[in-house]
């Protein structure tokens, strides 16, 4: 995400991030994208300078519910080159979205940075429907596939491990450890 500080010394880019990374844990739990927002949009409120990133999350809520054509949405949204913008137009592309495929693809369909935007809603397309909603063929060609699925799942199992002083599994512990080094 873009990165532009505003006047308080924050930033609007580690703002979004953060709603991002609360947003892909909910979806991740279980909960809906409706939900995550609920929570997400109490983040950047606790910063100052969040109205911009806050505004834009409610004006894809907003978006999402109307009976707006999902390119006038977008375009109403920007084009995605700033962090609230581009977090916005995934926003709204996955409330939106049918499946993951209708929703990046809704989400690359734009002239603004449509890489960013894709990339964001996967994102959260992803860990609201997990890899087996992403269509084989765009699977196949992927570079380190593996690698990237098995971290994949580490990242969703994470919250399960016990790990430091109180856990009893040393060899497990060791094994995280070991992959994921400080």
């Amino acid at each position: 995400m873009s990165h532009r500080p505003d006047h308080a010394g924050s930033s609007t880019g580690s703002l979004t991030g953060g709603v991002l990374a609360v947003l892909v844990s909910a979806l991740a739990e279980g909960r809906t994208l409706t939900q995550g927002l609920a929570d997400a949009k109490d983040c950047p409120v606790q910063r100052a300078g969040h109205e911009e990133t806050l505004g834009a999350l409610e004006q894809a809520e907003r978006l999402a519910a109307s009976t707006s054509a999902p390119a006038a949405a977008i375009a109403e949204l920007g084009e995605g080159w700033i962090a609230e913008e581009a977090l916005a137009i995934a926003v709204y592309c996955a409330l939106v979205a049918r499946d993951f495929r209708h929703g990046v693809v809704l989400a690359v369909n734009h002239d603004g940075d449509s890489d960013s935007t894709e990339a964001i809603t996967g994102n959260l397309l992803g860990a609201r429907y997990g890899v087996s909603a992403i269509a084989a063929e765009w699977l196949e060609p992927l570079e380190l596939r593996e690698v990237i699925a098995k971290i994949a799942e580490d990242l969703f199992a994470f919250r399960e491990w016990q790990l430091g002083a109180s856990s009893e599994d040393d060899d497990r512990n060791r094994r995280i450890r070991d992959k994921y080094p400080e």
